[in-house]
Parts: structure tokens; C-alpha cells; sequence
């Protein structure tokens, strides 16, 4: 059930909307009347009608060794690297929208990884310093 449900984007009190695939939406529509004690209400809206507002977005530059997975995605989202080796292995990684397995994949400019709880991160511009080191540039979505 899980992989059928996208982005649920929140509108304060006023309710959720929630992105699923369209063969999911007549089962909610008909089913969904409760969200713990909560009693809700659902109804089906085209993809132009859904209101979001754009994501926060925070640019930073790291300097890495090398263009491994869990030394960029641990300084982007702040987080240590034997942290990061855990969550990639618990699956809660992914790359461009594909599971990440390894903590040791080469990441390229222009990937996007996500991270269940903590949001997005894109990597941008990459360069080489002086001591062969790599600059590389990214963008965090929250």
C-alpha cells in the first residue's frame, strides 16, 4: 500500500492533500471517514487543483574526499556518517527515486536523494580543489 501513496502535502486545520495513484482513489474516497479520532472527509481533486507552497530550500558547499553516498548525503543533512551507513542499509535512502543499497555509490552532479524524515538533497555543481578534494555544491529541500 505503501508505494501507492506519494507526497502528502499538509494545509494547517484545513485539512491534508494527499497525491495516491489513481486506482486507490475510489477505495478512499468510500472508506476513508476516520483519521484516529478524527472524522475527515475525501474527495477526489485534479492534479491542477492541488495547493502547495514551494519548498524551503537551503544551499550549502561541502568539501569530501571522494563522491561517496554517505559522506555527501551525511553532510548535507548534517548528519554522521555511521548514521548515515545505518539509515542507507535500513532502506530509508534513496537516489533519483531508486533504493540506495550501498553507502559506498558514487553520487554525480544533478542526483537527487531523499531521505525518509529529513527531505530532499540535490547535487549541484562539483569541482576539485588543490589538495584533489572535491567541492561540491547542494541544495537541501525541507
Amino acid at each position: 500500500m505503501r508505494e501507492k501513496i506519494g507526497d502528502i502535502i499538509l494545509k494547517g486545520e484545513r485539512g491534508a492533500q494527499v497525491i495516491v495513484v489513481p486506482e486507490l482513489t475510489d477505495f478512499l474516497v468510500s472508506n476513508l471517514v476516520q483519521v484516529r479520532s478524527v472524522t475527515v472527509k475525501t474527495k477526489p481533486i485534479a492534479t491542477e487543483e492541488l495547493k502547495f507552497r514551494p519548498p524551503q530550500k537551503k544551499e550549502m558547499t561541502t568539501v569530501e574526499a571522494s563522491m561517496r553516498l554517505d559522506a555527501i548525503v551525511s553532510a548535507g543533512f548534517g548528519m554522521s556518517r555511521s548514521k548515515m551507513v545505518q539509515a542507507i542499509s535500513s532502506g530509508n535512502v534513496r537516489i533519483n527515486w531508486k533504493e540506495a543499497t550501498q553507502s559506498s555509490y558514487t553520487l554525480n552532479t544533478g542526483d537527487l536523494i531523499s531521505m525518509r524524515g529529513k527531505g530532499r538533497l540535490e547535487v549541484g555543481e562539483v569541482s576539485v580543489t588543490k589538495k584533489q578534494r572535491y567541492r561540491i555544491h547542494l541544495t537541501r529541500y525541507k
